[in-house]
C-alpha cells in the first residue's frame, strides 16, 4: 500500500520516532531490534478496531473536559479520514512506527497538528491494543457464527433428501448397524451446534472493555470507562487494570473452540475421502472441487477435503502457540504480547476458507445410495436387530440373547451366507424358539425403521430432526 499524500512522512506535530521513545534514549534501535519489535506486518488488521476505540476514547475525553471538544473534534474527523486512506489503499504503512497504534496517530499528526498528541491522554498502548483484539475477535465470531450456519444448512437440506437412504453405520470402521445417511450427516450438525454455542459463549465472556486500564494501573484522569465501554458495544468496563492490559484468555477460548471445530471439520473431510475412495464408491466429487494427476489421467481426487482435513492441524497448533506464550507471563504486560495476533488471524482466515470449501463440497457431493445399501447389509450388521428381537418376542435376557445371536452369526459364516439367508430350521437348530416372524426385522430396511427412539436413525426421527434442526439453527 502507498499513502497518496505530499507529506514524505510523519511531521513533527506527530509522534514520529522520538516520540515513541520519548526522551530517554539517545540513539534510535538497531536495525534487527527495528525489525523484531515492529508488528505493523501483521496488526494493520486491526486498523477499523483500533481507529473505532479512538474514536470512541476522544469523544469521552471531550465530554469530560480532559481536552477541548474543539480538539476533539478535530481528532475524529482525521481519524475517519485516515479510515477511507487505509480502505481505498491510499495509506502507507512505516515499520519504523512499530504499530499499527503509532502508524495512525503519526498520520493523525500529519492530518491536523499538535491535537493529535492528545488523543493518548489516560490511556496506553497496552489497553488500546487489549480493545482492539477484543473488537477483532469480536467481529471474527460473529462471522464464524455466519460461516457455520451455512454449513449446517447445507447439511441439513441433504439430510433430508436422504432421510430414507440406508448406509453402513461403523464402529472401529467396521460394519456396526445400517442406519440412514440423513441421520450420519444431521449428527455433524449437531457437533456444529455446539461449535456456534461456544462461539457465542465466548463473545459473551469477552465483552468488557479493557479501554482506561492505561499501562496497569489505570489513570489520575477523571475518564468515564462506562461511555467508552457503551460506545464500543460492550456490556461492560473491565473491572481490573492488570487483568485488562495483560490476560489473553479471550483469545485463548476463541483459538480453542476453533480448535474443536477444525477438528469438527477434519473428521467430515476424512470421511468424504474415504467416501470417495474406490473401495468405498459412495459419493463422487463435483468437478468445481476435485483436482486430476500430472501423472495419472484417471485420477479424481478429493484435494479440498483433504486440505481442510489438513488445515486442522494449523488451527490446533495457534492454540499450542498462543498457549505457550502466555503460560510464563507474570502481571502486568509483557511484549510477548505481540504474538497474540497471528495465531488468531491466521485461524480466522483458515476457518472461514474450510468452512466455505466444505459447504460446497456437502451441496455439491452425489451418494451412489445404492452402492450404500448393499453395503449396508454385510458384516451380520442386523445381529443386535436379531437379539432384540429374542429379547422382546421370547422375554430372553439380552445376555443370553447376545450369545443366540452369536451363535447364529457364527454359523451363517460358516455357510458363507447373511442372516436372513439362514433358514428357519438353521436357526431353530440354535434356539428352538425362533418362528418366521424373525425374518421381519432382518432387512436393513426393516433395521432402520425400527430404530424410532428419540434420536434414533428411523427416517420418520430423521424427518423430525431436520425440521428441528431448521428451527434450531437456520432460523
Amino acid at each position: 500500500m502507498a499513502r497518496k499524500s505530499k507529506k514524505p512522512g510523519p511531521q513533527v506535530s506527530g509522534p514520529g520516532i522520538k516520540g515513541i521513545r520519548g526522551g530517554r534514549f539517545k540513539a534510535g534501535p538497531a536495525d534487527v531490534m527495528r525489525e523484531i519489535n515492529a508488528s505493523i506486518d501483521f496488526d494493520r488488521h486491526l486498523h477499523a478496531q483500533d481507529i473505532a476505540g479512538s474514536k470512541a476514547h476522544a469523544a469521552m475525553l471531550a465530554k469530560t473536559g480532559i481536552i477541548s471538544q474543539e480538539d476533539g473534534d478535530a481528532i475524529i474527523k482525521g481519524l475517519d479520514s485516515i479510515a477511507e486512506e487505509i480502505e481505498s489503499g491510499d495509506f502507507e504503512f512505516s515499520q519504523a512506527l512499530e504499530d499499527i497504534h503509532m502508524n495512525v496517530e503519526s498520520r493523525l499528526g500529519d492530518l491536523i497538528g499538535a491535537a493529535a498528541g492528545r488523543l493518548h491522554t489516560a490511556r496506553s498502548r497496552n489497553d488500546q491494543v487489549a480493545t482492539d483484539l477484543r473488537l477483532w475477535v469480536r467481529d471474527a465470531l460473529d462471522r464464524l457464527d455466519a460461516e457455520i450456519q451455512g454449513l449446517q444448512a447445507a447439511l441439513i437440506g441433504r439430510a433430508e433428501e436422504h432421510a430414507a437412504d440406508v448406509m453402513p453405520g461403523l464402529t472401529h470402521l467396521q460394519g456396526a448397524q445400517p442406519v440412514t445417511l440423513g441421520h450420519h450427516l444431521l449428527a455433524y450438525v449437531e457437533m456444529l451446534g455446539r461449535d456456534r454455542s461456544r462461539a457465542q459463549d465466548c463473545r459473551r465472556r469477552l465483552n468488557e472493555c479493557p479501554l482506561g486500564s492505561a499501562a496497569l494501573a489505570g489513570t489520575s484522569f477523571p475518564i468515564d470507562r462506562e461511555k467508552t465501554a457503551s460506545a464500543l458495544g460492550f456490556d461492560k468496563p473491565m473491572a481490573n487494570s492488570m487483568d485488562g492490559v495483560s490476560d489473553r484468555d479471550f483469545a485463548l477460548e476463541y483459538l480453542g473452540l476453533a480448535a474443536i471445530l477444525a477438528v469438527h471439520l477434519s473428521r467430515l473431510a476424512e470421511e468424504i475421502v474415504l467416501w470417495c475412495s474406490g473401495p468405498f464408491s459412495y459419493a463422487r466429487m463435483p468437478d468445481a472441487f476435485s483436482t486430476g494427476s500430472s501423472m495419472m489421467p484417471q485420477k479424481r481426487n478429493p484435494d479440498a477435503a483433504e486440505l481442510v482435513r489438513a488445515k486442522a492441524g494449523g488451527v490446533i497448533g495457534a492454540l499450542g502457540a498462543l498457549l505457550v506464550v502466555m503460560k510464563g507471563l507474570p502481571l502486568a504486560y509483557g511484549k510477548d504480547l505481540q504474538e497474540d495476533k497471528v495465531p488468531v488471524f491466521e485461524t480466522a482466515e483458515t476457518l472461514s476458507l474450510s468452512l466455505a470449501v466444505m459447504a460446497g463440497m456437502v451441496s455439491g457431493m452425489e451418494f451412489d445410495t445404492g452402492r450404500m445399501k448393499a453395503d449396508a447389509g454385510g458384516g451380520f450388521s442386523t445381529a443386535t436387530d436379531l437379539a432384540d428381537w429374542l429379547v422382546r418376542e421370547l422375554d430372553m435376557p439380552f445376555r443370553d440373547a447376545h450369545r443366540v445371536t452369536g451363535r447364529l452369526v457364527g454359523l451363517a459364516e460358516e455357510k458363507g451366507l447373511s442372516l436372513d439367508g439362514l433358514s428357519l430350521n438353521d436357526m431353530q437348530s440354535v434356539e428352538k424358539g425362533i418362528t418366521e416372524a424373525v425374518f421381519g426385522v432382518l432387512g436393513v430396511d426393516n433395521s432402520v425403521t425400527s430404530r424410532d427412539s428419540f434420536g434414533g436413525t428411523a427416517p420418520e426421527r430423521v424427518r423430525q430432526a431436520v425440521s428441528a434442526a431448521r428451527k434450531r439453527f437456520l432460523t
